[in-house]
């Protein structure tokens, strides 16, 4: 798929089934059965995208085709099973069932010709183009027959490895939020291999029955390969194999090159780290804890537990005392001491202390705070997932930006990325979320990284606007179904800043100062903006709405013919739909000056009647309805030759 083929509408080549669901094909989403239509080609499917869920944007958007993959085909817009826009993934159907349809022992020719082989040829493919699968697990593997080779399904319509069992991922990743756990490296895709390989090895899943939590520690606690073959038989050659693929390191694990010829791959020896294990146990949440890394996870997974023992020096001592480890026991009593002298938020600076406490002890651990985890490439994806409802997480990542979270992170462990890059990003990321007018915050700063997130506004909960082109169109239906006082909520301005840039900020910003009565002309400016730079098209029910809108920018005109005539032609030119010609006749300068200049004079010359009558001693009750009646005259922007011929007659009466 050429990056082209990613249009907004589907319909014109592919037709979607929605009545003929695939229940086991979408890697965890929904899928339907699809076919071309310019060849009426069957053998496709769509996978449906969660409007809170972006998908993988770098595997959509690189066009590339490999073997043994279902690969992006497509990607837009077409009615879904509720017949309300909806996007999808289009890849190849799967060949047949997948191989957790019905597990059995598989023989290990099979498994090394019809499994590694393939699988490894193709996570070759994708390293060299820079991608990563991270959805290789039995229920989307699949297989034509028994003597075919399997094919990798589609993971692309969600975060990678969103929908990843802890089982099939290495600690650092299953620990992560679910759509937090970042692109990864083809070395994770490995390990999953690695496990799928044992799996069907066994017949059977590995620690079926744990909740992901269990199996996480167990594998701290064991080591991964042990944790997962611990009381089983495991065949000879696939041990050797498997025990390298499941590394902890990653950089232990063999390349899928190296996977393709299995003499080198079963003679290559991992020279695993010795895990220290101490003598006593530590306690955290009622959990034993026996190692470093255990307790880095128990010290970013329960904050309020472990704060006690982090700050209270019950860790320093066990790592001295129990786990015999002085120099990590120091360098903790220094992150200790290094808390105390910090000043500001007494739960960001909690938050800091542990999370460098975490990478002390487990250097291979992601970026860990007030209880979740995440990788610096997938803080834009668990953003947009909070958009769902979940104000919690939302609330400490939003801590963890402000707090820049990332960079610190990566200077504690310079040896494994370079933290310059990410110092910068971080700096960016909290600029942002620190934008307090319309159009800033960490509203943007989701859509800002995620370029295919849809816009999350309830105005526009009826249609798919992903970039800037379809917003137009969006806001012109949802202004002729339901006319609202306003057309750009938070999350729409948020949205256009995204994708607009800096050019449209300036005016988007001004909606946050903007005084009730000039909302709706501020939010017709920028909209005439986008509509001139995108030249989208007439805009009939919008500049109807503005046009119903504008009677408080209307008042603000002193004379009441002029200010009926410009009310008429606002309704004449709404039905043109251009907005840009309505704002300039609305906030004419040329017009507005003489205005105001026609109702100073007007003004001047009522305050010299008044004077001239006082002068001539007309009766009080007399003056009165005269001046009621002048008064009503000057509104209408009367000449003062009227003027002074009423007073002259009043006067001679």
């Amino acid at each position: 798929m050429a990056p082209a083929d990613i249009t907004p509408d589907l319909t014109p080549r592919f037709s979607i089934d929605c009545s003929k669901p695939l229940p086991d094909a979408g890697a965890g989403m929904r899928a339907f059965a699809a076919k071309r239509n310019t060849d009426s080609a069957p053998g496709f499917m769509a996978i449906e995208v969660h409007r809170h869920v972006p998908p993988r944007a770098g595997a959509i958007q690189s066009g590339v085709s490999i073997e043994g993959v279902l690969m992006p085909v497509a990607y837009g817009i077409a009615p879904g099973p509720n017949g309300q826009p909806a996007c999808f993934v289009i890849t190849a159907a799967p060949p047949g069932p997948s191989v957790g349809a019905s597990l059995r022992p598989w023989h290990e020719t099979a498994l090394f010709e019809r499994v590694l082989r393939p699988c490894a040829m193709a996570l070759e493919q994708l390293r060299t183009n820079r991608l990563t699968h991270r959805g290789i697990r039995p229920d989307n593997v699949f297989q034509r027959d028994r003597l075919q080779p399997v094919v990798l399904g589609a993971s692309w319509a969600a975060p990678a490895a969103m929908h990843q069992p802890a089982v099939f991922e290495p600690p650092y990743s299953a620990m992560c939020l679910p759509a937090g756990k970042g692109e990864g490296s083809i070395a994770d895709d490995v390990y999953s291999l690695g496990v799928l390989l044992l799996t069907l090895a066994l017949g059977r899943m590995p620690l079926a029955g744990l909740d992901d939590a269990t199996v996480l520690r167990r594998k701290l606690e064991l080591g991964c390969y042990a944790a997962l073959t611990e009381n089983e038989r495991v065949p000879g050659a696939i041990a050797e194999l498997v025990r390298g693929m499941l590394a902890t390191d990653p950089a232990h694990r063999p390349a899928p090159a190296l996977l393709l010829d299995l003499q080198a791959a079963r003679g290559r020896r991992v020279a695993s780290r010795f895990t220290r294990r101490a003598q006593h146990p530590l306690i955290i949440g009622g959990n034993k804890i026996w190692d470093a890394r255990t307790a880095a996870y128990e010290l970013a997974m329960q904050p309020q537990q472990a704060n006690q023992e982090l700050l209270g020096g019950n860790l320093v001592r066990w790592l001295r005392r129990d786990l015999a480890d002085a120099d990590l026991a120091a360098r903790m009593a220094e992150v200790i001491a290094a808390r105390e002298q910090e000043r500001g938020d007494p739960g960001r600076i909690d938050a800091a202390a542990r999370m460098r406490g975490v990478s002390l002890l487990d250097p291979l651990a992601p970026v860990c705070w007030g209880g979740i985890a995440f990788w610096p490439d997938g803080l834009g994806s668990a953003l947009a997932a909070t958009k769902g409802g979940n104000p919690a997480e939302a609330k400490l990542l939003e801590d963890a930006i402000a707090s820049e979270a990332t960079a610190e992170w990566a200077c504690m462990r310079p040896e494994r990325c370079d933290p310059a890059p990410l110092q910068l990003q971080a700096r960016r990321h909290r600029s942002i979320c620190q934008m307090r007018t319309m159009g800033g915050g960490p509203l943007r700063l989701a859509y800002a990284l995620n370029p295919l997130l849809p816009c999350c506004s309830p105005i526009l909960a009826n249609d798919w606007v992903a970039q800037l082109g379809d917003l137009v169109p969006a806001l012109e239906r949802a202004a002729a179904a339901r006319p609202a006082e306003v057309l750009i909520d938070a999350e729409i301005a948020a949205f256009m800043s995204a994708r607009a840039g800096p050019r449209l900020q300036q005016q988007i910003s001004a909606l946050s100062a903007a005084a009730e009565e000039e909302r709706a002309v501020v939010q017709a400016r920028v909209l005439a903006s986008v509509q001139a730079r995108l030249h989208s098209g007439p805009m009939p029910a919008v500049a109807k709405w503005f046009a119903e809108q504008a009677s408080s920018r209307l008042a603000q005109w002193r004379n009441p013919e002029r200010r009926a005539q410009i009310a008429e032609h606002l309704e004449i030119m709404a039905q043109g739909g251009q907005l840009a010609p309505m704002v300039a006749l609305l906030e004419d300068p040329f017009a507005r000056d003489q205005d105001a200049r026609e109702a100073a004079a007007a003004s001047r010359a009522l305050a010299r009647l008044d004077a001239e009558l006082a002068r001539m001693g007309v009766g009080s009750e007399e003056a009165k309805v005269l001046a009621r009646r002048i008064g009503q005259e000057v509104a209408a922007g009367a000449s003062i030759a009227v003027l002074v011929f009423m007073l002259l007659s009043a006067a001679l009466g």
